[in-house]
């Protein structure tokens, strides 16, 4: 494996990225339907109603993609990732409605950040892992962005795989990836807590602790505070972006997870050195 150059391992990687782009964008249009659908049904049973009998959404593997306008089933030309987008030109080959942008640049962010990550690591089982890493951010980013959610079904299994790869170690050692995990749920939870004692209001959601926490168990302990400052500098930045672009009121919360997902995903990949930079910077070098 290790005698092949280079750049293949980044293309190949780039390209299953995008592959895995196009199934993410699956998990993030379906996995939130599916779960509202199953509260749902559960609210019913507890309050002793009768089922509505309601079909459940789409799964997420077994069910062919199709057209969410039209219900048109796609051909394999129109789900290649990125290129049946633009083949397609952005709109459906059937009933000419809008292809959502969502689409080719789920895969295209998918596909780029995978050839990082090989270009980062190497052919080698870190590169895997941060593949993993990477794409659990994106599926988490994207349903965080449509619905202000940070599913259990993807945070938990990103929390318990930093766990279990601190056993190895391979990114950091099973204390301190424990302790960082605590810490980093602790650390939001206490603000939230706060912000809610002092204004009655919740300023975010428990989905954002787990996030963390689950970058902690990654990263150790020391990457929490600079993940935290840049996804807060990131929010700010496109949140005052938007407000002054009037895309988005003062008043209507936005998602912090996709801004905790990008700085932990840059922290993973270039950390070390951003802290040299900063270091250097600061005359501490």
């Amino acid at each position: 494996m290790s005698a092949l150059p280079p750049s293949l391992w980044i293309a190949f990687a780039a390209a299953l990225g995008l592959l895995v782009g196009s199934f993410l964008n699956v998990v993030i249009l379906r996995l939130p339907e599916r779960m509202a659908a199953q509260w749902r049904r559960e609210a019913r049973e507890v309050l002793e109603l009768e089922d509505d009998a309601a079909p459940m959404p789409p799964g997420i593997v077994r069910e062919p993609s199709h057209c969410p306008h039209c219900k048109h089933r796609l051909s394999p030309l129109d789900n290649i990732p990125l290129f049946g987008w633009l083949l397609l030109r952005g709109r459906c080959r059937y009933c000419k409605a809008a292809i959502s942008i969502q689409y080719p640049l789920v895969e295209l962010l998918s596909g780029v950040l995978s050839a990082v990550i090989v270009w980062k690591f190497g052919p080698t089982w870190p590169a895997l892992a941060g593949l993993a890493f990477t794409w659990l951010l994106i599926a988490l980013a994207g349903i965080d962005f449509r619905t202000q959610l940070l599913p259990d079904q993807l945070t938990y299994p990103l929390l318990w795989l930093g766990l279990l790869l601190s056993l190895l170690p391979m990114f950091v050692p099973p204390a301190p990836a424990i302790l960082a995990a605590a810490i980093g749920y602790l650390s939001l939870w206490s603000v939230y807590w706060l912000f809610k004692l002092l204004t009655g209001k919740e300023g975010m959601g428990h989905g954002d602790f787990k996030l963390l926490a689950a970058l902690g168990a990654w990263m150790g302990a020391s990457a929490l505070l600079p993940v935290i400052l840049l996804s807060s500098l990131i929010g700010a930045l496109v949140g005052g972006a938007l407000v002054a672009l009037r895309r988005h009121g003062r008043e209507v919360p936005m998602p912090f997870g996709p801004f905790i997902a990008a700085a932990g995903w840059v922290w993973f990949v270039a950390g070390d050195s951003l802290m040299h930079a900063y270091m250097r910077l600061a005359g501490l070098q």
